[in-house]
């Protein structure tokens, strides 16, 4: 097949997964939202999501129109430099320089940004859309159908998101690399344009995750802690002022952000190996390395969608070991499928990759080398599922984590907060070695290309796990939908049993990113390390250590900047709640409406107040430490930031989710039950643990591949720096 066959192909999987996913969209529509209480809860909750992302979007917008303005200005300017500097012998790519070609790449990546940042937004907004009207119905259809329909609804509302992502992920890049095409531009320089729909995607979802982290989590904080320890009143009682406002935030924050966080890590991971396959291939072969890539990026769509039709609840089966089902369905068909891919392109990756360009006779010993590239998708995917298993033992209260957590809760607050922290700084020793073990044999087999194709097997199928991830806020809400409307008490436990299992999704989904997140920076970081001219980082340099030591500050920094931003906006938040129990005392008693308007306005000012300085540090860092030290030094820094990046996503993801889930083991009846003193001493962990896994831990992820996205597009034009 041509290229422009395979390229049809992947647009048409791409837009099956869009159609597929305003198929579910109207499922969801059609199913009833519920009594006048319901209704009236359910359009809080939409108002002040809209509300906020509108808000966002605003600041947003004045973002993309100075990155834009800035990136075809420095391109257009700067493309004799970065032109220059990409013919080398480590990239073996020459790009023909004509009267055109400085406009060309300047628009083709300022056009580029602005397609990523647009697709990332819409679906954001997409996923939180579907989760306002999905959650109400869920409600419902547990109070109507039992666990079963409750289920169904949650998942298909979630698979909107799911399908949404991979869906315009795939078409935008797909555009991009088609419309290069079309104007006759080498593939290595289409692949360059499509570093900048990367960035486009990773700057809107840096926002996102910090934005949508801060507004959920400063009033999810201050909910628990006004509310359940002060007021002693129910989780998600409708006397709380803060909890529309944290019901709201589960859907800015935990879908709306997420969606955005999971198409830029999942851009981020073809692109890193398409950069490699463009780097390593000859000319003669380059495209079709690219289009290997593309290939394996289909299947996993393909199967994302298949696999979703598995997830069909049972009266009885444990609702965790149904979406397990869809999960596993989906990576065994992209197995089969992505061995089917790469014997497609045997003869591409036998001729160039390992025999350049040798004479094949198409043996078995060639063709066993010819599927490497294979193997080391299927570490990379492997890699994924274990370290999704490791999250699960950590933060499901069917193990011992959880319930020691649990335990400890009964002689206090410090002894819960204790066992939290202790629970995820252990938790971060066996992904290490997992990753560490998958970066190694991946390469191994693959080399530099290996570990981008890990790292895209990893997120093959995002569609699935993006789907079952924003299944969990959409029973979260549900839950607090069920309380605040008064249904009946049976509801609330089979929204909670959701609730639980979409904890532990969640983290098994942090996991995931997690790991992709190290696996495409090693992808991306070697294809930056190679456009910009280096044969390699000599940490023996006394700069470049210090760029790698103030890369790993730079992970905590940045944390703190998140965990504080959430603190001040808790505290503000804390002080109304405080205020409308004091001088409105009908509250508690029902005779006086709480303000829900207020909690969720102060939260959307204090998330786009807050979230400014960590977006402009993990912009401007590379930028600056690239043109001012140098691509060398820079490396450095990218390196340490992975390092200790990695620990601190795994350590707070998975502490967080603990905590949370060991409140919700003492909900049940362990230890007291609720209102308890262990209780309230879990409702603490589970506060201090809210900023941990929602806010900082994801955002780190971000942070990790936008630096160096950011770093491989303007890699040429580092330079020796000025120092």
């Amino acid at each position: 097949m041509n290229t422009m066959v395979y390229l049809s192909i992947g647009i048409i999987i791409a837009l099956s997964a869009l159609v597929y996913a305003f198929y579910l969209y109207r499922k969801v529509l059609s199913f009833d939202e519920g009594n006048d209480k319901v209704k009236e809860i359910s359009s809080y909750i939409k108002e002040g999501a809209k509300a906020f992302l509108r808000s966002e979007y605003k600041v947003i917008y004045y973002y993309i129109f100075i990155a834009t303005t800035v990136i075809f200005v420095g391109f257009y300017f700067g493309y004799d430099s970065i032109s220059g500097l990409t013919e080398n012998s480590n990239t073996n790519v020459i790009i023909e320089q004509n009267e055109y070609s400085a406009l060309f790449f300047a628009l083709g990546t300022s056009l580029s940004f602005l397609l990523g940042s647009f697709f990332s937004l819409a679906a954001g907004f997409i996923g939180m859309k579907s989760a306002t009207h999905a959650n109400s119905r869920t409600a419902t259809a547990a109070e109507q159908s039992g666990i079963v329909r409750a289920l169904d609804v949650a998942f298909k509302g979630g698979s909107v998101m799911g399908m949404s992502v991979v869906g315009f992920g795939l078409l935008g890049l797909l555009i991009v690399i088609t419309t290069s095409f079309a104007f006759d531009i080498d593939p290595y320089e289409a692949i360059t344009y499509a570093a900048g729909y990367s960035l486009g995607a990773s700057s809107i979802a840096l926002f996102g995750r910090v934005g949508g982290g801060i507004f959920t989590k400063a009033a999810d904080v201050a909910a628990d802690l006004v509310g359940k320890i002060e007021a002693g009143i129910p989780e998600d009682d409708p006397r709380n002022p803060a909890v529309i406002a944290d019901n709201v935030g589960d859907n800015v924050g935990d879908v709306a952000g997420m969606g955005s966080d999971l198409l830029e890590s999942y851009v981020s991971s073809i692109i890193g190996a398409a950069t490699m396959a463009a780097l390593i291939f000859s000319a003669a072969e380059r495209m079709n390395g690219i289009l290997f890539v593309l290939v394996v990026a289909f299947a996993g769509v393909f199967s994302s969608i298949v696999g979703s039709f598995f997830v069909r609840g049972k009266e009885g089966k444990n609702p965790f070991k149904t979406l397990k089902l869809g999960t596993y369905v989906s990576a065994g068909l992209f197995v089969v499928l992505a061995f089917i891919a790469n014997l497609l392109f045997l003869d591409t990756i036998n001729s160039d990759l390992y025999y350049q360009n040798g004479t094949i006779l198409m043996n078995m010993k060639q063709i066993a080398f010819g599927m490497a590239p294979f193997v080391s998708i299927i570490i990379g995917l492997s890699v994924g599922v274990l370290i999704g298993l490791v999250s699960e033992y950590y933060t499901s209260s069917e193990y011992k984590h959880v319930k020691n957590i649990a335990k400890q809760s009964q002689t206090g607050h410090a002894t819960n907060i204790i066992a939290g922290i202790a629970t995820g700084m252990e938790s971060s020793l066996i992904p290490v070695l997992i990753l560490a073990t998958g970066i190694i044999s991946s390469y191994y087999f693959g080399g530099l290309l290996g570990v981008g194709l890990a790292a895209v097997g990893m997120l093959s199928t995002a569609g699935i796990t993006v789907s079952v991830d924003a299944y969990g806020p959409i029973a979260d809400n549900a839950g607090g939908i069920a309380e605040m409307s008064g249904l009946d008490k049976g509801v609330r436990a089979i929204t909670d049993q959701l609730d639980s299992v979409g904890n532990t999704t969640a983290a098994i989904e942090k996991g995931f990113a997690i790991g992709s997140a190290a696996m495409t920076s090693i992808a991306l970081f070697s294809a930056f390390i190679r456009k910009a001219g280096l044969t390699g980082i000599d940490i023996a340099q006394p700069k470049v250590i210090a760029g790698l030591i103030v890369g790993a500050m730079l992970a905590f920094f940045f944390s703190s900047l998140v965990i504080k931003s959430v603190g001040k906006a808790a505290n503000e938040m804390i002080n109304e709640v405080r205020r409308q129990f004091r001088e409105m005392p009908g509250i508690l008693d029902y005779t006086e409406k709480p303000d829900y308007a207020k909690c969720v306005t102060i939260s959307t000012n204090a998330a786009l107040k807050e979230m400014v300085l960590p977006a402009i540090l993990a912009i401007a860092t590379p930028i600056t430490i690239g043109f001012v030290f140098g691509a060398e030094v820079l490396g450095g820094m990218l390196a340490g930031t992975l390092a200790t990046g990695i620990m601190l996503a795994i350590f707070m993801a998975n502490s967080g989710g603990a905590w949370d889930n060991a409140k919700k083991l003492i909900e049940t009846g362990e230890y007291g039950g609720k209102g308890s003193d262990a209780h309230k001493a879990a409702i603490t962990g589970d506060t201090v643990g809210d900023p941990f896994k929602d806010t900082a831990g994801p955002s780190i992820d971000i942070l990790i591949k936008l630096m160096t996205t950011i770093s491989l597009v303007f890699a040429a034009a580092f330079g020796m720096g000025l120092i």
